[in-house]
């Protein structure tokens, strides 16, 4: 699973840098769209990672 958040955060970064390519070029509606695909994938990264109330994180819920 971790392998799997890992995978999601670098696309997410991927698709910041290639939002930012497409912004330069002009192609501001698929730039946005592209930022806001990577802000909910880093939303997800974070809702798997984060602890809840008893300290412990989805994630580590899920492995087992």
């Amino acid at each position: 699973m971790s392998t799997v958040l890992s995978i999601l955060v670098l696309a997410a970064i991927a698709m910041l840098l290639g939002a930012a390519m497409m912004w330069r070029k002009g192609d501001r509606k698929r730039a946005m769209l592209m930022i806001i695909l990577a802000m909910i994938a880093a939303i997800n990264v974070a809702i798997w990672t984060l602890p809840d109330a008893s300290g412990e994180a989805p994630v580590s819920k899920a492995v087992r």
